[in-house]
This record gives C-alpha cells, structure tokens and sequence, in this order.
C-alpha cells in the first residue's frame, strides 16, 4: 500500500476532517499504487487517515477513515449501518430516505437512496466503484431490498475512469418506483435526473403545504411536482406547473391521477421557466403563491458569476407575478452560491422590483442529507418563503 506525504503548512481542514486532498497539497507519494487504490496520508509523518487514490481527479486523494483500519466489506457494513442508525433516529419507521450522502457520511463518491423497498445508488468516483461489490452485499444483507438500481453520474464516470452503469443491478423493480412522503405519493423515476427524486427537499414542500391553502400556485421548474402536489394536498385552490421536460410531466400527470387531485386543479405546461415567467408577466398573469425550485445554476467556479445573473433575472421575473402581500419561495441548489450571497441576489431582485420582502420560513436541506461542519461542500440547499409587499401602493 503507498504512502501519501502531505506538504508542511497545508490547510487544516483535512487534519480537522475534511475528506479532500488535492494534488498541490501532496509532497511526495512513496510506494506503487494504481488509480482508486486505498493509500496511507500522512502529515509531519503522522498518520492521519486511510482514503483512495485517483491521478484522474483534481481532488488526488478521498479520506475514507481517520484511523488505521482495514477498508473491507466488514469495514463498509459497519458504516452503512451507522447510516441507517442515523436515519432511524431522525425519521422512525419511514421507508423512504436519503441512505448515504456521500462526503455527508463520510463515505465520499456514493449516494444511495432508499425508496420504500427499493435502492437507487450512484457511483462518483473510481474509489467507489472498486469497492462496489462489497457495498451491494453489505446493502443486500442490511436492508434486503426488493431490487437495487444503479444510476451513476456518467460525466464523472469519465473524469474518474470507470465503467458507466445504469440499469438494475440486483433482483429488478418497475420503471417508476412507488413511494410516499409526508403522507403523499410519488414515483422516483429511473429515467429521470439523479436518482429518480430529489428527497432534499421534504420539509420544505411540508411548509409549503401548509400555507397553500385556497391559493393559485405556481410551481416553477417542477420537474415531477413536489411542492405542487404538496400545496394541492394542503388545500391549494389550483397549482400550475411548469418544466421543460415531457417525461418528467408524464410523471407529473401519473403522480397526480395516484393521488386522485381532479384535472380541473392544475394545469401542465412543457416550457422553459424563465420564458414562461416572462409571458405571464406580459399577460398580467398573477399568483397567490409563486414557488421557483431551479436546477444548479454553476458546475463550476467559472461559472458562478453567470448563476448570479441568472438568479437575479429568475427571481425578478418570479416576485413580478407574485400578487401584492402574496407569498413568493425560492430554492438554490447551487453549492458554490453561498446563503449571504443568495440573500444578496433576492434582496436585488425585490429592491428592483420595488418590494419589502418580509420573511416567513428558512429552509435548507433535509437531515438525511447532513451539513457537516468541518465539510463546507455538504451544504448546499438554500430555500426561503417570504411574504411580498409592494412598497410604491
């Protein structure tokens, strides 16, 4: 096994716990090894952890362990375990939840999701899918799933060098995958985005049901329409949804039929969001309650400057149709736009738009999808509802 070298003087995230080391950080590597390999990291030649190596990957080295153990499948059922132990405290009995959140659970480059009976994994990284056997088996033995999906990320599958798969990997189980959350049906669709469902999201849709009540609601980029169907479950007066993609709409319809909500309580448009904010706003076209949930805006450091300009013209266009003393929510997915500068763009947007925006609910990700502390990239999710007030009345 090989020994990694940190240089002196690096940052002490990763002696404080952060799971990352990145190429400029290694001062020398001692031993032959081959990508996705579990090396030895040392720091002023202490040992500080066990993780695997990629030469592929801007990020060298993932840490799997901070103590000198053996990483095999006994080493991987102990820390799915203490997943699942994790997730019974927070969430009982249910059957539908995020399982592992990668860096979240200390378990960087897999994702598993748990819906109902059924698993729905991702593989990020070329460390991962060495260990894959291991992690199915310990999986199977712990949860015995009726059938488990895999669903990898195909561009980092490229980056990281390892072979792409999507497909049933173990028993076999329907296209759409049957589930409930907050008491509502959904499908988690294996053709769809991700894994099928963003579970993210769970509490906040619980608040939006709340307040939904007798409202005209729009729900933008809805893809398969959990805040709409949760604001139709808590009384909404009609919800309209909008996403640009026709099999996430044909779930949508499938979704709301399970859940027996009448065709004369939502209307499905297959449209681009921001044109379609743009043509309601032309029309003079209002809601009661305008909720945006966009996908991630910026991949990439590069890129951010361009997700700023497109929040700020998304959430502009969304409080224009938001009717006086109505409510307006907006989401961020995007890690790299951080909450105080996501604040920032929604104050802009309202400040242009001349609204007193006067906040009702913060929300951030779901607990089955932890923010660690020492891990800055696990959180990401940034939601909020407020209450707009048109200050030129």
């Amino acid at each position: 096994m090989a020994n990694v070298y940190l240089k002196k003087g690096i940052k002490s995230r990763v002696v404080n716990g952060h799971p990352w080391i990145y190429e400029n950080e290694i001062n020398e590597i001692q031993g032959e090894y081959a990508n996705g390999e579990i090396v030895n990291v040392f720091y002023n030649k202490n040992f500080i952890g066990k993780g695997y190596i990629n030469d592929n990957s801007k990020i060298r080295v993932r840490l799997l362990t901070k103590k000198n153990e053996e990483i095999d499948k006994e080493w991987i059922k102990g820390k799915i375990k203490k997943a699942i132990d994790y997730r019974k405290m927070i969430f009982g009995n249910e059957n539908t939840f995020r399982l592992i959140f990668g860096e979240g659970d200390y378990f960087p480059g897999l994702i598993v999701d748990k819906f109902n009976d059924y698993l729905v994994i991702q593989i990020n990284t070329l460390g991962i899918y060495k260990l894959k056997n291991h992690i199915i088996d310990s999986l199977v033995e712990l949860i015995n799933p009726k059938g488990i999906f895999e669903k990898d990320d195909e561009k980092s599958a490229k980056i990281e060098e390892f072979e792409y798969t999507e497909g049933w990997i173990y028993k076999t189980g329907p296209e759409l995958i049957p589930f409930e959350i907050n008491g509502i049906k959904f499908f988690a669709d294996t053709l769809g985005q991700k894994t099928g469902f963003f579970l993210d999201q769970r509490y906040n849709a619980l608040k939006v049901k709340e307040l939904a009540k007798d409202k005209n609601v729009l729900d933008g980029f809805s893809y398969t329409g959990n805040f709409g169907i949760h604001a139709l479950s808590g009384g909404a007066k009609h919800v309209t949804f909008l996403d640009y993609s026709d099999r996430a709409l044909f779930v949508l319809e499938k979704t709301l039929k399970e859940n027996n909500i009448s065709k004369d309580k939502y209307d499905l448009y297959e449209t681009n969001t921001f044109d379609q904010l743009r043509k309601f706003d032309g029309a003079n076209i209002y809601f009661d309650f305008v909720i945006i949930d966009p996908p991630s805006l910026a991949k990439s450091r590069s890129s951010i400057k361009n997700a700023i300009r497109g929040y700020k013209e998304l959430n502009l266009r969304a409080m224009r149709i938001t009717k006086n003393g109505s409510l307006f929510a907006t989401a961020s997915c995007t890690q790299l736009v951080y909450d105080e500068e996501f604040k920032r763009i929604i104050f802009d947007a309202a400040k242009d738009n001349k609204l007193l925006l006067r906040q009702i609910f913060k929300g951030n990700q779901s607990p089955d999808h932890p923010v660690v502390y020492n891990i800055l990239e696990t959180e990401y999710l940034k939601f909020y509802i407020f209450q707009l007030e048109n200050m030129k009345l």
